[in-house]
């Protein structure tokens, strides 16, 4: 078991896996159960599952699809996309997801998220935090299903609002560094880690270990990636990896 984890993020569009930068013009690049199976074969320790199309459409989540992904997925896995009750969420865990990952429905209906985490307990329910610079250069929170920034609340707040709530994890996500492999977010992932005494997740930017390392250094509990994990090389040829378990081990020691 590595000390931090380190965490592949694979986002869902219409069925198909695709992946973003800065959040825009997703691009297809396979079908989520293939890579799912890859990642088995280089024995992951967890896996998240984002639909980014779901909250967008007004849709329910694909169940069909969350349990096929979950029938064939080795490791814990978390899903997020279009989760807007208790019935749909029983649903997705007795598909063999573990956890749930929500950000709109914080925003629509805070009741079902403390219902949510009363069911279903605290470990169970993790929480998307997105945030952007503006013109200014002052980070603002964003709200992805609406493709728009959150003035009138700070990061500090939010943090503090969900875990208040009880919810057990963040995943921290850097729309300006999504799929441009030019490093984490240090700053801000300092900032919510001094806010929180929950699990922290850093999503965005990572291009190399060392990377990794500076995203754990400034406090995150563990280190997600997407577009690390699926490009190679200067043209982005879609190639799934995963370092070697010894180097992780070796990275964190």
């Amino acid at each position: 078991m590595l000390k931090h984890r380190v965490i592949p993020t694979l986002l869902l569009k219409d069925g198909g896996l695709v992946k973003t930068r800065k959040f825009e013009k997703p691009q297809y690049v396979g079908d989520p159960v293939n890579a799912i199976r890859i990642f088995n074969e280089k024995e992951v320790d967890e896996l998240t599952l984002l639909d980014i199309a779901a909250s967008k459409q007004g849709r329910e989540p694909d169940f069909a699809l969350i349990e096929e992904v979950a029938g064939e997925c080795f490791m814990p896995l978390t899903y997020g996309g279009g989760i807007k009750t208790l019935d749909q969420a029983v649903r997705i865990f007795r598909s063999g997801v573990e956890k749930i990952c929500l950000q709109s429905l914080f925003f629509e209906n805070l009741s079902i998220v403390r219902e949510l985490v009363d069911s279903f307990g605290s470990q169970s329910i993790v929480v998307s935090v997105d945030v952007k610079r503006t013109f200014l250069g002052e980070r603002r929170l964003y709200r992805s299903s609406k493709n728009s920034v959150l003035k009138g609340k700070a990061i500090e707040s939010h943090l503090n609002d969900l875990m208040e709530v009880g919810v057990g994890e963040i995943i921290l996500g850097s729309v300006d560094k999504d799929g441009t492999l030019s490093g984490p977010d240090i700053e801000i992932i300092t900032l919510a880690s001094r806010h929180l005494d929950i699990p922290l997740v850093a999503l965005g930017g990572i291009a190399s270990l060392s990377d990794m390392k500076l995203a754990v250094d400034a406090g995150a509990n563990a280190v997600s990636a997407g577009a690390f994990f699926i490009f190679h090389g200067k043209r982005r040829a879609v190639l799934i990896t995963y370092p070697n378990y010894g180097d992780l081990e070796k990275l964190f020691n």
